[in-house]
């Protein structure tokens, strides 16, 4: 007879939770549904933040992610698969993960859109076989909502990135870690 425990029982539940998490909404429907919300998630972006408008006017390039899952129960990991565009073309597309460990319990979904402030940052993020999130991105908007504040950031940071549309009971939403792979759909 096998015993289960509450350790090993939490293990699987977060497994299943994670594996889940790859899923995220968006299916295996290929680009078309990329692209969807990846539209979606940069009209409710320049609706809800209307600062976002002038940093992708600026920006050479931005990475949408519409839905990025993230679980933790002392092991964590987030999923998510987006779009590269280029002005108004998507041109590649992306999935993200990260893993964490540590105290942390909940789960939450979020969107990001990484903006490539010049060119040399978007050509290393486009040629590099996996390109990880680090300390270097400045994030333009904070956990609690705050009002982006580009003319601050626009001239300092190659990549800005914009955490926002969080749902869940995990605090804080960060990308940091988290590693973004060129992906066919």
């Amino acid at each position: 007879m096998t015993l289960i425990t509450r350790r090993s029982f939490a293990l699987s539940a977060l497994a299943t939770s994670t594996l889940s998490a790859c899923g995220n909404g968006i299916g295996g429907n290929g680009a078309a549904v990329i692209d969807s919300r990846v539209e979606s998630t940069i009209s409710f972006m320049y609706d809800t933040y209307p600062g976002t408008r002038d940093l992708a006017n600026k920006a050479s390039g931005m990475l949408v992610m519409p839905v990025i899952t993230e679980a933790g129960l002392g092991l964590g990991g987030s999923y998510g698969r987006g779009a590269l565009r280029i002005g108004q073309t998507t041109v590649d597309y992306y999935s993200s993960a990260a893993a964490s460990a540590g105290l942390q319990i909940g789960a939450q979904q979020f969107s990001t859109v990484l903006f490539f402030m010049t060119e040399e940052a978007l050509t290393d993020f486009r040629r590099a076989n996996g390109w990880a999130a680090g300390a270097d991105i400045e994030y333009a908007l904070r956990d609690d909502g705050q009002t982006l504040r580009a003319e601050t950031t626009t001239s300092l940071a190659p990549v800005i990135a914009v955490v926002f549309a969080q749902a869940g009971f995990r605090a804080g939403a960060t990308i940091e870690g988290t590693k973004y792979t060129r992906i066919i759909p």
